[in-house]
């Protein structure tokens, strides 16, 4: 059975356990908290299973893989029922970058590592890192609204009818947005597709809330 190192507040970890459910692929899960004794993730004994000290890790057959868009694409592969991308190269393509958006341009600036230097290193000040926060949020959301706008994508989800990876990347990001107080008003296309999303029993199992380590 596959095995998914992750941390339920992570969005990446919350990406894959979308596509795993989705996909309805059978997987357990192994805890990595990200802040207990100064973080799971710096241990030895997991770096040997992900030398970069990042989660999610899917194990799957004695293969470590690291890196949630590595994995989408990897499950994507392994386990073609129920795809996230769409057939057409055009709009593959498009899915992908709107993943990019979100996994490669706005994820980093803002997670973990990133805040605790910006507070330990920086001594960035609490409010002055709620704005670097929401600058990055806002910047990552509007290129993603615009492009949904631009090439006419309606429908209840990202890509129209179907789920794709562009969901399953943008969900965790404004679960994000709104634990650290981020306005969607600006967004109502995203408000949108996040209730259609978060009415489907795979998405509510995935929520942060609904894992094992919670607290």
């Amino acid at each position: 059975m596959i095995r998914l190192y992750g941390y339920w507040r992570s969005t990446a970890a919350y990406r894959v356990r979308l596509a795993l459910n989705i996909k309805q692929v059978s997987y357990s899960q192994q805890s990595v908290n990200l802040v207990k004794d100064g973080g799971e993730q710096y241990k030895p004994e997991y770096q040997l299973i992900n030398p970069q000290g990042l989660v999610p890790t899917l194990v799957d057959e004695g293969i470590a893989i690291g890196q949630s868009l590595a994995i989408l694409e990897y499950l994507e592969e392994k386990y073609p029922q129920r795809p996230l991308l769409p057939v057409t190269p055009a709009e593959r393509a498009m899915a992908r970058q709107l993943c990019q958006i979100i996994a490669c341009d706005l994820h980093p600036l803002n997670n973990l590592r990133i805040l605790k230097y910006l507070s330990n290193e920086l001594n960035i000040s609490d409010d002055d890192k709620s704005k670097w926060y929401h600058h990055w949020l806002a910047q990552g959301f509007e290129a993603f609204d615009k492009l949904l706008s631009k090439n006419d994508l309606s429908g209840p989800y990202c890509l129209g009818g179907e789920l794709s990876m562009a969901d399953v990347c943008l969900i965790p990001q404004l679960y994000n947005a709104d634990r650290f107080d981020f306005s969607m008003n600006a967004y109502p296309r995203l408000q949108e597709i996040n209730q259609n999303c978060l009415k489907l029993t795979r998405f509510q199992d995935a929520i942060p809330e609904n894992q094992p380590d919670a607290v």
